[in-house]
């Protein structure tokens, strides 16, 4: 995002605060409650080059958060209990139910004090090929090698690609052009697309990948606190509306038969890999109430109504972004206002 866009959007946020919007969508449409959206919660890094960074939060930011929302008077509640109030008459006190998508390493490291210190809920969705070893985390990859290099070659579509990127801006932009490209293939075709890139620039694709998720150990650790879900995002993370019915049906049932024989428990919450528009369909929906989970959490922004005005098998949450950490601009996104990204331009290749 571009630092233009990044400065209006924030501005407008801040404006949206202090003019009393956030307490006025709150009462007229605010829901009763909002699902929040995390994935990464680490120190800051220096790096010049860090596409996910608005995937990111510090631990000192997620502690803010917490005794923020607590000022704000939201009810910090579980999965089951944010489910419980979506179909019952609304409450007189609104709720925050927090989640982490993604299953890193950090949850366990940079997370799990802050939220253990605060006594608090939470959920970790886990696509459990990672903590076997066996999953790609293919955008940490392609970060890797765009970090690294100031040209690359690809094969795309059976051609191949080079592109120059001697700076920031046009890594960023070849950063985006790729994601949004390998988010488009089936993933026989894009193991092989981040395997041949990782082979070419010597990144070390199964390492990075078990390195940045936690093990079954970790999990472990998680699964033994009682104010911690462990909720399923499929075995191996796929864009779901790349697969036929039968292989997402596949990786939705699967994720979760693993993680229950896994925690000897009932994983009774869900979560779409990536999550957002594109990424999983109407039909998902079902085959996720069909599997036999309660809900299926989105990462399609929104606030939670209740007696059942919200479609639990296609929850919304509210993402955060991470490079932003003004608390005046959350207050007023957990109100229920929204504002639109806008994706930086494609880059061509040369």
């Amino acid at each position: 995002m571009s630092s233009d866009h990044g400065f209006l959007t924030s501005l407008g946020l801040e404006l949206a605060y202090f003019s009393g919007l956030a307490w006025l969508r709150g009462q007229r449409a605010g829901g009763v409650g909002v699902v929040m959206r995390f994935e990464r919660v680490r120190p800051a890094r220096a790096a010049r080059f860090q596409p996910l960074r608005s995937h990111e939060i510090t631990p000192e930011f997620l502690d803010r958060t917490i005794r923020a929302l607590k000022r704000w008077k939201f009810d910090i509640v579980s999965m089951d209990e944010a489910c419980q109030r979506a179909v019952r008459l609304a409450s007189p006190r609104r709720f925050a139910c927090l989640t982490f998508d993604g299953g890193y390493k950090d949850l366990i490291t940079s997370a799990y004090p802050v939220l253990s210190r605060h006594d608090v809920p939470f959920t970790a969705y886990i696509p459990t090929a990672f903590p076997d070893g066996l999953g790609e985390a293919w955008w940490l990859a392609l970060e890797a090698v765009i970090a690294r290099e100031t040209r690359i070659s690809l094969v795309m579509d059976r051609r191949e690609q080079r592109f120059d990127i001697a700076n920031a801006p046009e890594k960023y932009q070849l950063y985006d052009f790729l994601v949004d490209w390998m988010r488009s293939l089936a993933p026989p075709d894009l193991s092989a697309a981040i395997r041949d890139l990782c082979t070419r620039y010597a990144v070390d694709l199964s390492a990075l990948s078990r390195d940045a998720s936690m093990d079954w150990s970790d999990l472990a650790k998680l699964a033994a606190d009682p104010l911690v879900t462990i909720g399923s995002a499929t075995v191996n993370y796929p864009v779901l509306s790349n697969l036929k019915d039968a292989d997402a049906l596949r990786e939705i049932t699967m994720g979760r038969a693993v993680a229950q024989a896994a925690f000897h428990r009932e994983v009774r919450h869900f979560a779409y890999p990536f999550g957002d528009r594109g990424s999983w369909r109407r039909q998902h929906a079902a085959m996720a109430e069909e599997a036999g989970f309660a809900s299926a959490a989105s990462a399609i922004p929104g606030v939670v109504e209740s007696e059942g005005r919200t479609n639990l098998h296609a929850l919304p949450r509210i993402a955060w972004d991470g490079r932003r950490r003004s608390l005046r601009a959350m207050r007023v996104i957990v109100s229920g206002v929204t504002f639109a990204p806008v994706k930086r331009a494609r880059a061509t290749g040369a």
